[in-house]
């Protein structure tokens, strides 16, 4: 939680920042303290674009999401280099584990941020409010979302900042405690939020619903989920795009299909020894090829390279098969001079496939750190994962109808045939058309879990330890044991 108050420090000496030289002959730099803040709407504003800047950090989702499932390997230069990656690869992560403590730390300074704002919801009024708690609640939502999926039971801290002092009386609440909130977040942002944003990368009904709705989904609350879900189907203003693979290119990004984005840039690098730093999707970088020289592509790190039982698993014939998954060898033999284009493999591991998705494109290029600032936004959710979504809702609450118009329009777009099956089998079918369409986003390992595949998918999972991460050891020892570890670690 120490990690919480000194983002939260941080923020507020940016803010001190950004006012200091024009009120220079006022009040001194740092000067502004958090009792005397959220005077105005503006000051509002920057509390919540705080809040949304520890989005920057779902690049580690985008990786451990397919790195701890069936999709992919590690990868990278050598089992030693992000080593935390390595170990959720073979199933053998402890709680000592830095991709890990990233993923608890970011999220509870993003709740630190979010719970601020709340704190002091009520100071000041001003037309249009109401929308700005709806966007923080929706954060504070995602982020609880995110750790109560990688980590199971957790504190919940609300509408309050807490000290160093307090963090031995905290208790881990339960995942049903967590999730209760989390519904309640979404379901006032759902209220309170437009279908359309006046700013690209803030949220709105849409993404609130759609959220809500895989939310109910972990919880096979399968009714609720086909009720939400179909809101945003039937009332938003969401299409799929004509062409699958266009999806995957900066110059196309906040299509019909974008429910919730997190807005990447190319305007400030950064360095590997703060990825959180970055304006750019660092996701990129490491995916792409390492010491790569060619056509269309730059070099990379090769991290999350997906497995040949994923690129194979594919019909042929569905275009989504190259367009998630590069088959490098292939796509070498195809170029004009293919005896002109080298790479080099690492000793991390190396499949012949990378993700085709988010991948370093020479296009794209001509940043602050070419290495490191890719200007893809992450895809948290977009709209073929909500029809899959409410497809499987339908399906697993008896209407399969409905379920098989849902999943037939994600087929159709790539030009594959209609499902005619129903009950059991039409589940399965949903479960692999969601590995089809969202290889290599970071959903397959928390599909796998939730729907209990995880076992029989993974190999070294172990039922009854690996539905969850482990709770990193340092925030054991920072509450004074308080906390006790997740079972199996």
């Amino acid at each position: 939680m120490k990690s919480t108050r000194l983002f939260l420090a941080l923020f507020l000496i940016l803010i001190s920042f950004s006012s200091c030289e024009k009120y220079l002959d006022v009040q001194p730099a740092y000067a502004q303290d958090a009792e005397n803040y959220f005077n105005s709407e503006q000051d509002y504003e920057l509390a919540l674009i705080g809040a949304y800047d520890l989005l920057q950090a779902s690049y580690l989702t985008q990786w451990i999401g397919e790195i701890a499932s069936d999709n992919s390997i590690a990868g990278g230069e050598s089992v030693t280099d992000t080593e935390g990656l390595h170990e959720i690869d073979q199933m053998n992560h402890d709680a000592v584990n830095n991709e890990l403590r990233d993923i608890m730390r970011f999220n509870y300074a993003g709740v630190a941020r979010c719970n601020y704002i709340m704190e002091y919801k009520d100071k000041t009024n001003f037309e249009g409010k109401e929308v700005i708690i709806g966007e923080t609640r929706f954060l504070r939502a995602y982020y609880y979302f995110e750790l109560v999926r990688y980590f199971g039971a957790m504190p919940l801290i609300i509408d309050k900042r807490i000290g160093a002092e307090e963090v031995t009386t905290l208790d881990r609440n339960s995942a049903s405690e967590i999730y209760s909130q989390i519904e309640s977040d979404l379901q006032y942002a759902v209220n309170n939020l437009p279908w359309n944003q006046p700013v690209k990368g803030r949220v709105d009904k849409g993404a609130a619903l759609s959220l809500l709705g895989k939310v109910y989904l972990y919880q096979n609350k399968f009714g609720q989920a086909a009720t939400v879900l179909d809101r945003v189907v039937n009332e938003g203003p969401y299409s799929l795009m004509g062409n699958f693979e266009d999806l995957w290119f900066a110059a196309n990004e906040d299509n019909s299909e974008t429910v919730f984005d997190v807005e990447y840039s190319n305007l400030e690098g950064g360095s590997y020894d703060c990825l959180i730093c970055l304006e750019g999707n660092a996701a990129a970088g490491f995916n792409g090829i390492r010491q790569y020289e060619g056509p269309y592509y730059a070099d990379g790190n090769s991290y999350n390279l997906p497995t040949a039982k994923l690129y194979n698993s594919f019909d042929p014939n569905d275009p989504r098969r190259d367009a998630s998954v590069l088959n490098l060898d292939s796509f070498i033999n195809l170029q004009p001079d293919p005896g002109s284009i080298s790479y080099a493999t690492g000793g991390g591991g190396h499949t012949g496939y990378y993700n085709n998705k988010y991948i370093k494109r020479k296009s794209e290029l001509g940043l602050p750190d070419d290495d490191l600032t890719s200007p893809l936004n992450y895809k948290v959710i977009r709209y073929a994962d909500v029809l899959l979504m409410a497809a499987e809702a339908h399906n697993r609450n008896g209407n399969d109808p409905q379920a098989l118009i849902y999943v037939n329009e994600v087929r159709n777009r790539v030009g594959l045939g209609p499902l005619s099956s129903g009950g059991t089998t039409l589940t399965q079918e949903i479960w692999q058309e969601r590995n089809y369409e969202l290889a290599g986003e970071g959903h397959r390992f928390f599909d796998l879990v939730r729907t209990g595949q995880a076992a029989n998918e993974i190999d070294g999972f172990v039922s009854g330890k690996h539905e969850v991460f482990p709770i990193p050891q340092v925030e054991i020892d920072l509450s004074g044991g308080n906390w006790n570890q997740n079972s199996g670690y």
